[in-house]
């Protein structure tokens, strides 16, 4: 792609070592960001570009004017030589303004042609399911709690999960709203209870639990989990049931079951350790070790890591082009994957959840909650 550069008189200015480090550092992810423009910006504009790539990187123009019948070169070297003697630091600067100023451009044009064809979902609360380019985005949306998971959000991405099933879309992926991906199980939950209710609870909450597990096994189409922050508990073991999962270089993922007094469930007992490998599978779900984004990713659980800055731009138009691709081949291949083991899985998940029946009964699993509260409230 052609890079660029406007007619701007020479100005010189002194830079220190460390300013003229991030004015290379800001060229360099300008040429990236200009790979990812989707609209031909056109020829001005290209030659723009091409004149500034061309002083930042060579200085003023010093090749020897090309022939008139030579069109294309000839308005290149023009283009170059209009800059004079603009400063190779100067012209980066203005090369990443450029591609700055169509980066946005070209985002607010995106936003403006797609939201008509956004399709919103009624009848939620905790959450915002849309369907967009063959794409249906279940959100979390609880931001002001970290999107911790309350009963009403687990029958909430149920039901989504079941409409995002039979629809249209090509594709389902769920992410967070706000700097969290989800904090997990609002305990809460497990607030507020009498003593005579505590069974009902514990049984209530397993049978919800299962349902909402089984339907990540059961999910016919690929389902992509897009960790746009910090992921803890169940947000982070059903990643296991995800098909393909993209995280942003902030995220992080962190199961503190034993911590908590209970035990591993969305069946990372049993994918887990297929994943990761036993050792670190024991570092993660019995001893509550945090994993940054980059080691979740070393270790299997996530498919890329991004940096945040471009994390969006860049798994979105991913999943785009992911759900241009044929619908029913997709939904085949990811059905014929998830047959091998589907049998076992939903076994794991009624064991997972009786054995976490027990331990919301225990007074062990109380008293951790119990502590959790207090040490929270001191903070």
């Amino acid at each position: 792609r052609l890079a660029q550069a406007v007619c701007i008189p020479a100005i010189h200015l002194h830079m220190t070592a460390a300013t003229m480090q991030v004015s290379q550092k800001d060229f360099e992810k300008a040429q990236e960001q200009l790979k990812l423009l989707k609209k031909d910006p056109g020829n001005e504009t290209k030659l723009k570009l091409y004149a500034l790539f061309k002083q930042a990187t060579e200085g003023p123009c010093n090749s020897p004017k090309p022939g008139m019948l030579d069109f294309v070169k000839k308005a290149k070297w023009d283009a170059w030589n209009s800059l004079g003697n603009l400063s190779q630091d100067n012209a980066r600067q203005k090369y990443s303004e450029l591609v700055s100023s169509l980066v946005s451009a070209e985002s607010a044009g995106q936003k403006e042609d797609a939201s008509p064809e956004e399709s919103r979902h009624d009848g939620y609360e905790t959450i915002l399911v849309t369907t967009k380019n063959n794409i249906t985005k279940i959100m979390f949306n609880r931001p002001d709690r970290k999107n911790a998971i309350n009963h009403k959000m687990y029958r909430e991405i149920i039901k989504a999960l079941e409409e995002a099933g039979k629809d249209d879309s090509t594709i389902a992926v769920i992410t967070g709203n706000g700097d969290y991906y989800s904090s997990g199980n609002d305990l809460n939950n497990f607030t507020n209870i009498q003593p005579g209710e505590m069974e009902k609870m514990a049984k209530d909450g397993a049978v919800l639990l299962k349902e909402f597990v089984g339907h990540f096994i059961d999910f016919p189409k690929p389902l992509i989990a897009v960790v746009n922050g910090p992921a803890i508990g169940i947000s982070v073991t059903v990643l296991g049931l995800c098909d393909i999962i993209y995280a942003s270089d902030r995220a992080t993922f962190h199961s503190p079951f034993s911590q908590l007094g209970q035990s591993p469930e969305g069946c990372s007992s049993y994918l887990f350790p297929k994943i990761m490998g036993l050792a670190k599978a024991n570092e993660v779900l019995l001893f509550n070790k945090k994993l940054t984004a980059a080691e979740a990713c070393a270790q299997g659980l996530v498919t890329e890591v991004f940096p945040d800055r471009t994390f969006q731009k860049e798994v979105w138009a991913r999943l785009e082009a992911y759900a241009s691709l044929p619908k029913n081949s997709l939904a085949v291949s990811k059905q014929l994957l998830r047959s091998m083991e589907k049998e076992k899985l939903h076994a794991v998940n009624s064991k997972e959840c009786e054995v976490l029946k027990e331990r919301w009964l225990s007074d062990e699993c109380a008293n951790a909650i119990i502590s959790f509260f207090q040490k929270k409230s001191k903070l």
